[in-house]
């Protein structure tokens, strides 16, 4: 059942009550978030406006760092988020899909920021034209160079248990961010009357089990051969109760996981 909760708590709100799990931050992280929250906005009303606009739906004609297609709103969506962390100030330089190099912001100001974003501006945009759930994915570490100078590559390639918050945007049939600072993982989803996030998914947890698996097949026959027997156990009319599992991959790895992490399932990309 739908729980309606009885007080609207905005991402804003949110992140204030929360700055205090973050002493070390002052501020930053929470104005970080909602600088975020800001370029989603923008990359979501562009979304929705793709296919009446020609400047924006259809391929750019370059190709990204990973060797895809860019799409004309992948770039959109970069130059919007590069824009909105290059003018905050807590920012001292990013790493994009989109770019082939980090960028190092020279402001004074930003040079002294103290974090750094690696970002996906719009994940899955192939399915731009066809109009499928897409996503915007972040992450944001502290740097470890010297403050007042420009960012370093050692900034940008820092371990994992070093990320001081991550998250995702959603594109679907409504707009929702999802992000966790090592202590829980809460939903916003945007609210188009007011024009803010509004927590609607508070601790969001994993089902323990779940029936779905989400990977493209296409290439499984040069798999590996453990993961060959997986999917096949996973397909097994008999092997539990829960058997067979239910294939659903949608090429967004945003709309993919969040999926799973709503009904509880596996997401699996192989290295082929």
């Amino acid at each position: 059942k739908k729980i309606f909760m009885s007080k609207l708590v905005t991402l804003q709100d949110f992140i204030t009550e929360r700055q205090a799990d973050f002493p070390f931050a002052t501020g930053e992280l929470s104005r970080i978030l909602s600088d975020i929250a800001v370029a989603s906005k923008i990359v979501a009303r562009d979304v929705r406006r793709a296919g009446l606009i020609d400047t924006i739906l259809g391929a750019q004609g370059e190709i990204n760092v990973q060797g895809e297609e860019q799409q004309k709103l992948d770039v959109i969506a970069d130059e919007q988020f590069i824009k909105v962390f290059e003018s905050g100030g807590e920012i001292c330089g990013i790493a994009s899909e989109e770019n082939d190099d980090f960028v190092a912001f020279q402001s004074e100001s930003a040079k002294k920021g103290k974090y750094v974003v690696l970002f996906d501006p719009l994940d899955g945009s192939s399915n731009i034209d066809v109009n499928v759930s897409i996503g915007t994915i972040f992450s944001i570490y502290r740097r470890v160079s010297e403050s007042g100078e420009p960012a370093t590559l050692e900034d940008m390639l820092q371990n994992g248990n070093q990320q001081v918050a991550a998250g995702y945007v959603l594109y679907g049939s409504s707009t929702m961010l999802v992000y966790t600072t090592g202590k829980g993982v809460n939903g916003f989803t945007l609210d188009p009357s007011i024009g803010e996030f509004c927590l609607s998914h508070p601790d969001m947890k994993m089902p323990e089990t779940g029936r779905l698996y989400a990977m493209n097949e296409v290439n499984i026959k040069i798999c590996e051969q453990g993961l060959r027997d997986y999917i096949s156990y996973c397909q097994e009319a008999d092997a539990t109760p829960l058997h067979p599992y239910s294939g659903r991959y949608i090429g967004s790895l945003v709309a993919d996981f969040h999926r799973n992490l709503i009904k509880g399932g596996i997401y699996v990309y192989p290295d082929t």
